[in-house]
Protein backbone atom coordinates (compact mmCIF):
# COMPACT_ATOMS: atom_id res chain seq x y z
CA UNK A 1 0.00 0.00 0.00
CA UNK A 2 2.81 2.55 0.96
CA UNK A 3 4.30 1.76 -2.68
CA UNK A 4 1.00 2.54 -4.55
CA UNK A 5 0.72 5.71 -2.48
CA UNK A 6 4.22 6.88 -3.81
CA UNK A 7 3.65 6.10 -7.26
CA UNK A 8 0.50 8.60 -7.14
CA UNK A 9 2.20 11.60 -6.16
CA UNK A 10 5.28 10.78 -8.48
CA UNK A 11 2.53 10.83 -11.25
CA UNK A 12 1.13 13.69 -9.93
CA UNK A 13 4.55 15.51 -9.93
CA UNK A 14 5.14 14.58 -13.94
CA UNK A 15 2.13 16.46 -14.41
CA UNK A 16 2.44 19.02 -12.79
CA UNK A 17 6.09 19.63 -14.08
CA UNK A 18 4.79 18.97 -17.83
CA UNK A 19 2.31 21.86 -17.91
CA UNK A 20 4.75 23.88 -15.89
CA UNK A 21 7.14 23.26 -19.16
CA UNK A 22 4.46 24.11 -21.55
CA UNK A 23 3.60 27.32 -19.98
CA UNK A 24 7.49 28.07 -20.44
CA UNK A 25 7.69 27.08 -23.81
CA UNK A 26 4.26 28.96 -24.42
CA UNK A 27 5.80 31.82 -22.91
CA UNK A 28 8.98 31.80 -24.56
CA UNK A 29 7.35 31.53 -27.87
CA UNK A 30 5.09 34.68 -27.59
CA UNK A 31 7.67 37.37 -27.31
CA UNK A 32 9.14 35.61 -30.59
CA UNK A 33 5.67 35.37 -32.48
CA UNK A 34 5.34 39.51 -31.45
CA UNK A 35 8.84 40.61 -32.38
CA UNK A 36 8.39 38.49 -35.75
CA UNK A 37 4.94 40.47 -36.61
CA UNK A 38 6.61 43.61 -35.02
CA UNK A 39 10.18 43.24 -37.47
CA UNK A 40 7.67 42.94 -40.88
CA UNK A 41 3.79 43.58 -40.11
CA UNK A 42 1.14 41.95 -41.26
CA UNK A 43 0.85 40.23 -44.54
CA UNK A 44 -0.95 43.18 -47.05
CA UNK A 45 -1.65 43.64 -50.34
CA UNK A 46 0.24 45.43 -52.91
CA UNK A 47 -0.88 49.35 -52.92
CA UNK A 48 -0.74 50.80 -56.30
CA UNK A 49 1.59 53.90 -56.95
CA UNK A 50 -0.68 57.54 -56.60
CA UNK A 51 -1.43 58.89 -60.13
CA UNK A 52 1.06 61.37 -60.94
CA UNK A 53 -1.03 64.93 -61.20
CA UNK A 54 -1.96 66.03 -64.67
CA UNK A 55 -0.57 68.94 -66.19
CA UNK A 56 -1.81 71.69 -68.03
CA UNK A 57 -0.87 70.68 -71.68
CA UNK A 58 0.46 73.37 -73.54
CA UNK A 59 2.68 71.76 -76.43
CA UNK A 60 1.02 71.98 -79.74
CA UNK A 61 1.55 68.32 -81.05
CA UNK A 62 -0.13 67.09 -77.61
CA UNK A 63 -2.75 69.64 -78.10
CA UNK A 64 -3.94 67.94 -81.53
CA UNK A 65 -2.93 64.00 -80.44
CA UNK A 66 -5.25 64.68 -77.53
CA UNK A 67 -8.03 66.24 -79.26
CA UNK A 68 -7.45 62.83 -82.45
CA UNK A 69 -8.31 60.77 -79.07
CA UNK A 70 -10.97 62.97 -77.46
CA UNK A 71 -12.60 62.91 -81.52
CA UNK A 72 -12.31 59.38 -81.72
CA UNK A 73 -13.96 58.74 -78.54
CA UNK A 74 -16.34 60.91 -78.89
CA UNK A 75 -17.53 59.53 -82.70
CA UNK A 76 -17.53 55.81 -80.47
CA UNK A 77 -19.79 57.03 -77.86
CA UNK A 78 -21.83 59.13 -79.96
CA UNK A 79 -23.17 55.93 -82.41
CA UNK A 80 -23.23 54.21 -78.94
CA UNK A 81 -26.07 56.43 -77.82
CA UNK A 82 -28.13 56.39 -81.02
CA UNK A 83 -27.89 52.28 -80.97
CA UNK A 84 -25.79 52.01 -83.58
CA UNK A 85 -22.65 49.66 -84.07
CA UNK A 86 -19.90 51.86 -83.63
CA UNK A 87 -16.50 51.65 -86.18
CA UNK A 88 -12.65 52.23 -85.75
CA UNK A 89 -11.40 52.88 -89.52
CA UNK A 90 -7.26 52.11 -90.12
CA UNK A 91 -5.84 51.67 -93.55
CA UNK A 92 -4.79 48.34 -95.12
CA UNK A 93 -1.28 47.56 -94.49
CA UNK A 94 -0.07 45.70 -97.57
CA UNK A 95 2.10 45.96 -100.40
CA UNK A 96 -1.32 46.05 -102.85
CA UNK A 97 -2.31 49.49 -101.31
CA UNK A 98 1.28 51.47 -101.45
CA UNK A 99 2.02 53.69 -104.26
CA UNK A 100 5.38 55.81 -105.13
CA UNK A 101 5.14 59.27 -106.30
CA UNK A 102 8.90 60.61 -106.64
CA UNK A 103 7.29 63.83 -106.30
CA UNK A 104 6.16 62.89 -103.00
CA UNK A 105 9.47 61.34 -102.42
CA UNK A 106 8.32 58.13 -100.13
CA UNK A 107 6.51 54.67 -100.15
CA UNK A 108 3.09 56.58 -99.08
CA UNK A 109 -0.40 54.06 -98.14
CA UNK A 110 -3.19 54.04 -100.34
CA UNK A 111 -6.68 54.64 -100.28
CA UNK A 112 -8.12 51.24 -99.01
CA UNK A 113 -9.26 51.12 -95.44
CA UNK A 114 -10.40 48.27 -93.56
CA UNK A 115 -13.33 48.61 -90.54
CA UNK A 116 -13.54 47.10 -87.39
CA UNK A 117 -16.73 47.16 -86.14
CA UNK A 118 -18.22 46.24 -82.52
CA UNK A 119 -19.88 43.12 -82.58
CA UNK A 120 -19.84 39.94 -80.26
CA UNK A 121 -16.69 38.57 -81.60
CA UNK A 122 -15.02 42.09 -82.04
CA UNK A 123 -15.80 43.68 -78.22
CA UNK A 124 -12.98 42.39 -76.38
CA UNK A 125 -10.41 43.98 -79.12
CA UNK A 126 -12.50 47.16 -79.69
CA UNK A 127 -12.11 47.73 -75.60
CA UNK A 128 -8.74 46.93 -75.55
CA UNK A 129 -8.19 49.57 -78.12
CA UNK A 130 -10.52 52.51 -76.05
CA UNK A 131 -8.60 51.59 -72.95
CA UNK A 132 -4.98 51.68 -74.92
CA UNK A 133 -6.98 55.22 -76.06
CA UNK A 134 -6.92 56.11 -72.74
CA UNK A 135 -4.13 55.29 -71.42
CA UNK A 136 -2.19 57.30 -74.14
CA UNK A 137 -4.40 60.35 -73.31
CA UNK A 138 -3.63 59.83 -69.24
CA UNK A 139 0.08 59.64 -70.47
CA UNK A 140 0.28 63.19 -72.35
CA UNK A 141 -1.77 64.56 -69.61
CA UNK A 142 0.99 63.14 -67.09
CA UNK A 143 4.25 63.87 -69.38
CA UNK A 144 5.06 60.23 -69.43
CA UNK A 145 5.65 57.30 -71.45
CA UNK A 146 5.10 53.67 -71.26
CA UNK A 147 7.03 50.77 -73.68
CA UNK A 148 5.22 48.61 -75.65
CA UNK A 149 6.49 45.78 -72.84
CA UNK A 150 4.99 47.99 -70.25
CA UNK A 151 2.41 48.76 -71.99
CA UNK A 152 1.29 44.77 -71.91
CA UNK A 153 1.72 44.06 -68.74
CA UNK A 154 -0.59 47.60 -67.79
CA UNK A 155 -3.62 45.59 -69.21
CA UNK A 156 -3.04 42.68 -66.59
CA UNK A 157 -5.55 45.44 -64.46
CA UNK A 158 -8.29 45.21 -67.16
CA UNK A 159 -10.25 42.16 -66.06
CA UNK A 160 -11.45 40.62 -69.06
CA UNK A 161 -9.68 42.55 -71.48
CA UNK A 162 -6.44 41.94 -70.64
CA UNK A 163 -3.88 40.89 -72.66
CA UNK A 164 -2.75 37.16 -72.25
CA UNK A 165 0.28 37.91 -74.43
CA UNK A 166 2.79 40.74 -75.46
CA UNK A 167 1.98 39.93 -79.26
CA UNK A 168 -2.03 40.95 -78.79
CA UNK A 169 -0.78 44.10 -77.22
CA UNK A 170 1.34 44.96 -79.84
CA UNK A 171 -1.04 44.33 -82.75
CA UNK A 172 -3.09 46.23 -81.16
CA UNK A 173 -0.93 49.21 -80.69
CA UNK A 174 0.19 48.75 -84.48
CA UNK A 175 -3.83 49.01 -85.08
CA UNK A 176 -3.95 52.35 -83.36
CA UNK A 177 -0.84 53.80 -84.98
CA UNK A 178 -2.19 53.00 -87.78
CA UNK A 179 -5.58 54.44 -87.78
CA UNK A 180 -4.06 57.93 -86.43
CA UNK A 181 -1.70 58.27 -88.73
CA UNK A 182 -4.30 59.18 -91.18
CA UNK A 183 -4.46 62.43 -88.70
CA UNK A 184 -0.60 62.88 -88.94
CA UNK A 185 -0.17 61.50 -85.55
CA UNK A 186 2.64 58.63 -84.73
CA UNK A 187 2.94 55.87 -81.52
CA UNK A 188 5.87 58.52 -80.30
CA UNK A 189 3.51 61.05 -80.13
CA UNK A 190 0.87 58.44 -78.52
CA UNK A 191 3.74 58.45 -76.25
CA UNK A 192 4.24 54.89 -76.93
CA UNK A 193 7.95 54.56 -76.93
CA UNK A 194 9.85 51.68 -78.74
CA UNK A 195 12.54 49.87 -76.78
CA UNK A 196 15.17 50.18 -79.42
CA UNK A 197 17.39 53.13 -79.00
CA UNK A 198 18.47 55.66 -81.57
CA UNK A 199 21.46 56.15 -83.47
CA UNK A 200 25.08 57.46 -82.40
CA UNK A 201 25.87 61.15 -83.47
CA UNK A 202 29.00 63.07 -83.86
CA UNK A 203 30.11 66.69 -85.02
CA UNK A 204 29.42 70.16 -85.57
CA UNK A 205 25.90 70.01 -83.69
CA UNK A 206 24.11 71.30 -80.77
CA UNK A 207 21.26 69.81 -79.58
CA UNK A 208 18.94 71.57 -77.25
CA UNK A 209 16.92 69.18 -74.96
CA UNK A 210 15.23 69.23 -72.01
CA UNK A 211 15.64 68.19 -68.56
CA UNK A 212 13.18 65.82 -67.63
CA UNK A 213 12.71 66.57 -64.13
CA UNK A 214 12.75 70.23 -64.01
CA UNK A 215 12.10 71.19 -67.41
CA UNK A 216 15.17 73.11 -68.26
CA UNK A 217 16.64 73.46 -71.54
CA UNK A 218 19.50 71.35 -71.99
CA UNK A 219 22.67 72.28 -74.61
CA UNK A 220 24.21 69.47 -75.77
CA UNK A 221 27.36 69.62 -78.00
CA UNK A 222 28.03 66.80 -79.82
CA UNK A 223 31.56 67.71 -80.44
CA UNK A 224 32.19 66.97 -76.75
CA UNK A 225 31.97 63.56 -76.30
CA UNK A 226 35.32 62.39 -76.58
CA UNK A 227 36.01 58.83 -78.22
CA UNK A 228 32.11 58.83 -77.50
CA UNK A 229 29.05 60.00 -79.49
CA UNK A 230 25.57 61.17 -78.52
CA UNK A 231 22.67 58.60 -78.73
CA UNK A 232 19.74 59.75 -80.39
CA UNK A 233 16.75 59.50 -77.38
CA UNK A 234 13.70 57.66 -78.09
CA UNK A 235 11.40 60.35 -79.16
CA UNK A 236 12.90 63.32 -80.85
CA UNK A 237 10.10 65.39 -81.63
CA UNK A 238 10.57 68.21 -78.93
CA UNK A 239 14.58 68.61 -80.03
CA UNK A 240 15.67 71.44 -81.53
CA UNK A 241 19.13 72.20 -83.25
CA UNK A 242 22.16 74.56 -83.82
CA UNK A 243 24.30 73.38 -86.50
CA UNK A 244 26.86 74.96 -89.72
CA UNK A 245 27.83 71.82 -90.70
CA UNK A 246 27.12 70.95 -94.55
CA UNK A 247 25.76 68.29 -94.32
CA UNK A 248 24.58 64.71 -92.63
CA UNK A 249 26.72 61.32 -93.46
CA UNK A 250 24.80 58.52 -92.37
CA UNK A 251 26.94 55.77 -91.95
CA UNK A 252 26.02 52.05 -91.88
CA UNK A 253 28.28 50.45 -89.97
CA UNK A 254 29.40 51.53 -86.52
CA UNK A 255 32.75 50.35 -87.04
CA UNK A 256 33.28 52.84 -90.04
CA UNK A 257 31.44 55.60 -87.96
CA UNK A 258 33.77 55.01 -85.52
CA UNK A 259 36.90 55.66 -87.19
CA UNK A 260 35.33 58.75 -88.35
CA UNK A 261 34.77 59.89 -85.08
CA UNK A 262 37.91 59.09 -83.55
CA UNK A 263 39.87 60.61 -85.88
CA UNK A 264 37.63 63.91 -87.02
CA UNK A 265 36.02 63.51 -90.07
CA UNK A 266 33.14 65.91 -89.45
CA UNK A 267 35.73 68.32 -88.37
CA UNK A 268 37.80 68.39 -91.30
CA UNK A 269 34.51 67.76 -93.87
CA UNK A 270 32.44 70.41 -91.22
CA UNK A 271 29.46 67.64 -91.54
CA UNK A 272 27.45 65.95 -88.91
CA UNK A 273 28.28 62.20 -88.88
CA UNK A 274 25.26 59.37 -88.20
CA UNK A 275 25.15 55.65 -86.71
CA UNK A 276 22.47 53.78 -88.42
CA UNK A 277 23.69 50.47 -87.11
CA UNK A 278 22.49 48.72 -89.79
CA UNK A 279 18.65 49.40 -90.73
CA UNK A 280 18.08 53.06 -88.87
CA UNK A 281 15.52 52.76 -86.05
CA UNK A 282 12.28 55.00 -86.08
CA UNK A 283 14.19 57.51 -83.81
CA UNK A 284 17.66 57.63 -85.82
CA UNK A 285 15.34 58.35 -89.47
CA UNK A 286 13.22 61.43 -87.47
CA UNK A 287 15.82 62.50 -85.84
CA UNK A 288 17.48 63.01 -89.33
CA UNK A 289 14.73 63.78 -90.99
CA UNK A 290 13.85 66.83 -88.47
CA UNK A 291 17.57 68.04 -88.30
CA UNK A 292 18.21 68.10 -92.28
CA UNK A 293 14.84 70.08 -93.03
CA UNK A 294 15.44 72.13 -90.00
CA UNK A 295 18.68 73.21 -90.68
CA UNK A 296 17.99 72.68 -95.02
CA UNK A 297 21.17 70.51 -95.28
CA UNK A 298 21.44 67.45 -97.30
CA UNK A 299 21.88 64.09 -96.17
CA UNK A 300 24.12 61.40 -97.59
CA UNK A 301 24.44 57.58 -97.49
CA UNK A 302 27.40 55.37 -97.00
CA UNK A 303 26.67 51.86 -96.74
CA UNK A 304 27.66 47.97 -98.26
CA UNK A 305 27.43 47.86 -101.88
CA UNK A 306 25.12 44.60 -101.62
CA UNK A 307 21.26 44.05 -101.96
CA UNK A 308 20.68 44.35 -98.25
CA UNK A 309 22.69 47.82 -97.39
CA UNK A 310 20.49 49.22 -100.84
CA UNK A 311 16.71 47.83 -101.06
CA UNK A 312 16.64 47.32 -97.11
CA UNK A 313 19.07 50.03 -95.43
CA UNK A 314 19.02 52.88 -98.02
CA UNK A 315 15.90 52.55 -99.52
CA UNK A 316 14.06 52.38 -95.89
CA UNK A 317 16.31 55.57 -94.87
CA UNK A 318 14.75 57.60 -97.86
CA UNK A 319 11.31 56.37 -98.59
CA UNK A 320 10.54 53.76 -95.49
CA UNK A 321 9.65 50.09 -96.46
CA UNK A 322 6.07 48.96 -97.97
CA UNK A 323 4.52 47.13 -94.23
CA UNK A 324 4.67 50.61 -92.85
CA UNK A 325 3.74 52.93 -95.43
CA UNK A 326 0.92 54.62 -93.15
CA UNK A 327 3.93 55.78 -91.66
CA UNK A 328 6.51 56.75 -94.13
CA UNK A 329 5.74 60.29 -93.98
CA UNK A 330 7.19 60.46 -90.72
CA UNK A 331 9.77 58.79 -91.00
CA UNK A 332 11.99 58.62 -94.16
CA UNK A 333 14.10 61.08 -95.73
CA UNK A 334 13.23 61.99 -99.56
CA UNK A 335 16.12 63.99 -100.10
CA UNK A 336 18.94 61.49 -98.78
CA UNK A 337 21.25 60.45 -101.82
CA UNK A 338 23.41 57.37 -102.11
CA UNK A 339 27.27 58.24 -101.81
CA UNK A 340 28.43 55.26 -102.25
CA UNK A 341 29.53 52.20 -102.07
CA UNK A 342 28.21 51.46 -105.28
CA UNK A 343 28.95 48.33 -107.52
CA UNK A 344 31.01 51.03 -110.06
CA UNK A 345 33.14 51.69 -106.75
CA UNK A 346 33.90 48.09 -106.62
CA UNK A 347 35.77 48.21 -110.05
CA UNK A 348 37.09 51.98 -109.77
CA UNK A 349 38.97 51.07 -106.13
CA UNK A 350 39.41 47.47 -107.37
CA UNK A 351 37.66 46.62 -104.17
CA UNK A 352 37.89 43.09 -102.35
CA UNK A 353 34.55 41.10 -102.19
CA UNK A 354 32.19 38.53 -101.86
CA UNK A 355 30.42 36.28 -104.32
CA UNK A 356 26.57 37.07 -104.01
CA UNK A 357 24.42 34.60 -102.01
CA UNK A 358 21.32 33.39 -103.34
CA UNK A 359 19.44 35.47 -100.58
CA UNK A 360 21.40 38.37 -102.16
CA UNK A 361 20.27 37.39 -105.76
CA UNK A 362 16.46 37.13 -104.80
CA UNK A 363 16.30 40.17 -102.76
CA UNK A 364 18.05 42.49 -105.64
CA UNK A 365 15.53 41.01 -108.14
CA UNK A 366 12.63 41.18 -106.13
CA UNK A 367 13.58 45.08 -105.47
CA UNK A 368 13.84 45.30 -109.41
CA UNK A 369 10.40 43.51 -109.63
CA UNK A 370 8.14 44.91 -107.00
CA UNK A 371 9.50 47.45 -105.23
CA UNK A 372 8.27 51.01 -106.22
CA UNK A 373 11.66 53.26 -105.67
CA UNK A 374 13.71 50.62 -107.79
CA UNK A 375 11.22 50.36 -110.41
CA UNK A 376 10.84 54.35 -111.01
CA UNK A 377 14.53 54.96 -111.05
CA UNK A 378 16.54 54.34 -113.63
CA UNK A 379 19.89 54.98 -112.15
CA UNK A 380 19.37 52.33 -109.61
CA UNK A 381 17.48 49.81 -111.80
CA UNK A 382 21.03 50.10 -113.90
CA UNK A 383 23.56 49.77 -111.00
CA UNK A 384 21.30 46.67 -109.72
CA UNK A 385 21.57 44.79 -112.71
CA UNK A 386 25.35 45.61 -112.57
CA UNK A 387 25.36 44.01 -109.44
CA UNK A 388 23.81 41.42 -110.29
CA UNK A 389 26.14 41.06 -113.56
CA UNK A 390 29.43 41.14 -111.45
CA UNK A 391 28.07 38.87 -109.00
CA UNK A 392 29.85 40.27 -106.01
CA UNK A 393 29.12 42.25 -102.94
CA UNK A 394 31.53 45.07 -101.37
CA UNK A 395 31.74 46.31 -97.34
CA UNK A 396 32.54 49.68 -96.56
CA UNK A 397 35.49 48.06 -94.70
CA UNK A 398 37.16 46.92 -98.08
CA UNK A 399 38.37 50.39 -98.74
CA UNK A 400 41.08 48.97 -95.89
CA UNK A 401 42.88 47.62 -98.66
CA UNK A 402 44.35 50.55 -99.54
CA UNK A 403 45.14 51.78 -95.76
CA UNK A 404 42.99 52.13 -92.48
CA UNK A 405 42.36 56.07 -92.77
CA UNK A 406 42.08 55.33 -96.93
CA UNK A 407 38.60 56.56 -96.52
CA UNK A 408 38.95 59.01 -94.66
CA UNK A 409 41.85 60.77 -96.42
CA UNK A 410 41.21 59.70 -100.43
CA UNK A 411 37.66 58.39 -101.10
CA UNK A 412 35.40 60.32 -98.94
CA UNK A 413 36.83 63.38 -100.07
CA UNK A 414 36.92 62.19 -103.92
CA UNK A 415 33.22 60.69 -103.74
CA UNK A 416 32.18 64.60 -101.73
CA UNK A 417 33.50 66.90 -104.56
CA UNK A 418 30.91 64.65 -107.19
CA UNK A 419 27.71 65.07 -105.26
CA UNK A 420 25.68 65.65 -107.92
CA UNK A 421 26.78 61.89 -109.38
CA UNK A 422 25.40 60.34 -106.22
CA UNK A 423 22.62 57.74 -106.96
CA UNK A 424 19.09 58.83 -105.89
Amino acid sequence: MPAKKSTGRKSTAKKAAAKKTTRKAASKAAPKAARTTAQHGPKKAPVRSKKPTRRTVTDATDKRTIECIDDTAKVVYDKILKKNAPELKSPVRALSNVRYDPKVGYLEIGKARKVRTLTVNTVKAFAQTLKMLHISKEMIEQDTFATKREAYYVSKNWNEARFKEQPESDTVMDDIESMFSLHGVSREQLRFYPEEHGGAVAGNLVVIDRDPVSGESLRIDCTKFGSGAYTIPHSVEHLEFETKAKFVLAIETGGMFQRLQVHGFWNTANCIIVSMGGVPTRATRRFVRRLSEAKKIPVYAFVDCDPYGISNIYRTLKVGSGNTAHLNRFFCVPHARYLGVTPQDILDYELPTHPLLDVDIKRAKDALKNDPFFQQSKPWEKALNQLLKMKVRAEQQALAKWGLNYVIEEYLPRKLKEAKAFLP
